[in-house]
């Protein structure tokens, strides 16, 4: 298959189009896949897993480039200002559809200053609750939301982050309140969950896989649209009484718009034979997540998709931009 960059939904008018020459010596040097997160995180973990491969399939280093801050803004803004010559990528979380709800004014515009690549991989958040909770289903925990309204609380990783507008979609859609309490990170909200110090949290499951196989939290369920393979146990919020929810997270590769059209083409064809080997697929089923490789088109469909949506949630929930 090959992609047509000038049909691309990202696409500049006039994007130029790279010669055989520039396709032949790229990679010669090192190319770099920001991301807009600390080390250790879901972000960091599925670039490092590609990144390795692609080092080995294109015979040049792809350095991981750790750039938190900001909700992932400083990275995202790093990515978009980089030089379009196809030796800056970005391994973005979904966020990045979020976050023009979040902020006033971004140092980028999402649907100009990237082309997006393809969806790397797709996976669902948990709703957990600690192992010490007497809620052992979904409707357990909206039953008991819905009698003491704002008692129940539930943990984020900060305002307006992918964990934070999980739940608000589910207030929303249940009809039920709890009480918001962001953390600065994942980690230290599901050290409060685990506690009981916290009701609940939506977590991707990637995060959450460790704590959730030891049995200090427990998945009453997860936010995808059919239950998990790596869980097939584990009802989905849809089935659980909250018909038509989902709220996957996504991880994605995408260049500063302008790259050379050529190069944004092998990129895509060397990660979609990467997620098709098994070797790469076992890697990340381990974690949790399910591999994508889906066409640019579609990859950018899917973020304005989901920009529309979340401007809707954070509408509903009286959420205002910084």
């Amino acid at each position: 298959m090959r992609i047509n960059i000038a049909a691309l939904a990202f696409a500049l008018p006039g994007l130029p189009l790279a010669c055989a020459p520039a396709l032949a010596a790229w990679p010669d040097r090192p190319v770099r896949i920001i991301v807009a997160s600390a080390p250790g995180g879901g972000t960091d973990t599925v670039a490092r897993l590609l990144g390795a491969w692609l080092s080995q399939a294109l015979g040049q280093t792809f350095i991981i480039e750790n750039k938190p801050g900001a909700g992932n803004v400083l990275g995202s803004e790093a990515a978009a200002r980089a030089a379009p010559d196809g030796y800056t990528l970005l391994m973005s979380a979904s966020t990045l559809a979020i976050n023009h709800v979040m902020y006033k004014k971004l140092p980028y515009d999402v649907v100009r200053d990237f082309a997006p690549i393809t969806r790397v991989v797709t996976l669902p958040n948990a709703l957990v609750v600690g192992a010490s909770q007497p809620y052992r289903n979904t409707a357990d925990l909206l039953d008991a939301a819905r009698k003491d309204p704002g008692a129940l609380t539930f943990g984020s990783a900060g305002i307006g982050t992918a964990p934070h507008m999980a739940m608000e979609l589910l207030k929303s859609m249940a009809g039920v309140n709890l009480t918001h309490v962001p953390y600065t990170g994942v980690a230290p909200a599901l050290i409060d969950v685990a506690g009981g110090r916290v009701t609940a949290m939506q977590v991707n499951y990637l995060s959450g896989k460790p704590q959730i196989d030891s049995g200090v939290l427990r998945a009453l369920a997860v936010s995808s649209s059919r239950r998990s393979a790596l869980a097939p146990d584990v009802p989905t919020i849809a089935e659980s009484g909250v018909p038509g929810f989902e709220a996957n997270q996504w991880f994605g590769l995408l260049a500063p718009s302008g790259a050379p059209a050529e190069i944004l083409q092998r990129l895509h064809d060397e990660t979609v034979k990467a997620l098709a080997s098994s070797e790469l697929r076992q890697k990340f089923a381990a974690e949790g997540a399910e591999p994508v490789g889906d066409t640019p088109e579609a990859f950018a469909a899917l973020i304005r998709a989901e920009m529309d949506k979340w401007a809707g949630v954070a509408r509903a929930a009286h959420i205002e931009a910084n």
